[in-house]
């Protein structure tokens, strides 16, 4: 109880940024549960969205899955804690979602916003009755701590629920859970009409240097100023986020070819490295930018995205001089 006490201090100082809350709370029910993996899934529509995951769970952030047919979809429509001992034989369950994930066991709690069931709060194991009475009181408790982060968080409008649940509340930009589901559907879009995705990954340099010489003030600014910065450069039909720090991530739909990727990236390094001053000091802004293109460089969104990152530092490497 002194843990769950202790972690709802660390939410309230978390503020109102919803996506930081519901992703610092699934890594922390772990450690008091014992879970393998936790999801926060929000109901939209007739979908379940997977907008916070961690553990065996992680990989599949953004996921959508049908409503019907699942326990979350339940667990909507009943408003009570369910526990599920085993998956494989639990009618209830989606069992194809289940293996998908690698979980044999879950307890699934709603999360009510303003007198509506919304979405549900998860733990899941890999084992089968892994999971007892107790846990079903702690993750009863933790779903009561993230209910009302959701209502201080978006007080009436279910629309500023999801749109604070989905965007970094720094900068404005999408955060990585819906990074992940844009991903996800820009990819099905791009098989069925054999066309290329990029992937853009960009790591600001020097922002350390300016937290340390100026404060955490101006290191804030400049984040916020290279997100716009981002976000200015990107087309329309471009998804800029923040994936947290100052790693941001671009998805870059409806290109011809690697050639139109390249000439968003050198317009989008252009932008970022404009001077800039903040309160009348001028600080530097750069950023490392690794690109990847789907089916070229990767056919599978999680190696997609690892040849950004690994594109993004052999950029970072060749600035600082290092061998690659």
């Amino acid at each position: 109880m002194l843990r769950i006490v202790n972690l709802q201090t660390d939410i309230v100082k978390l503020g109102h940024d919803l996506g930081s809350v519901l992703a610092f709370v699934i890594e922390q029910v772990q450690i008091l549960t014992g879970a393998q993996g936790a999801v926060v899934e929000l109901a939209e529509g007739d979908e379940m969205v997977y907008r916070a995951a961690s553990g065996i769970a992680g990989p599949q952030l953004g996921l959508r899955l049908a409503r019907r047919g699942s326990l979350s979809g339940l667990c909507i429509e009943t408003g009570e804690v369910l526990l599920c001992g085993d998956s494989e034989t639990d009618a209830r369950v989606d069992r194809e979602a289940c293996r998908k994930v690698g979980l044999r066991s879950m307890i699934v709690a709603p999360l009510c916003h303003n007198g509506t069931v919304v979405g549900v709060f998860k733990i899941a194991s890999p084992d089968a009755a892994f999971f007892t009475s107790g846990h079903v009181t702690i993750l009863r408790l933790l779903a009561e701590l993230i209910a009302a982060s959701m209502y201080y968080s978006a007080r009436y409008e279910a629309s500023e629920l999801y749109h604070r649940a989905t965007h970094d509340l720094l900068t404005g930009l999408a955060n990585r859970a819906l990074f992940y589901d844009r991903l996800r559907q820009a990819l099905a879009l791009a098989r069925r009409r054999a066309t290329p995705v990029a992937v853009l990954n960009l790591d600001m340099d020097g922002l350390k240097a300016i937290n340390d010489r100026h404060g955490h003030r101006a290191g804030d600014a400049a984040i916020r100023e290279c997100a716009l910065r981002i976000h200015r450069a990107a087309r329309a039909s471009d998804t800029v986020a923040r994936l947290g720090g100052d790693e941001f991530g671009v998805i870059l739909s409806e290109l011809l070819d690697r050639g139109g990727a390249r000439q968003v990236v050198e317009r989008m390094a252009r932008e970022i490295r404009a001077p800039f001053v903040y309160e009348e000091t001028p600080l530097a802004i750069d950023a490392s930018i690794g690109l990847a293109v789907f089916p070229e460089d990767a056919t599978e969104m999680d190696t997609l995205v690892e040849e950004a990152d690994r594109a993004m530092y052999a950029v970072k490497r060749s600035r600082k001089g290092e061998p690659d």
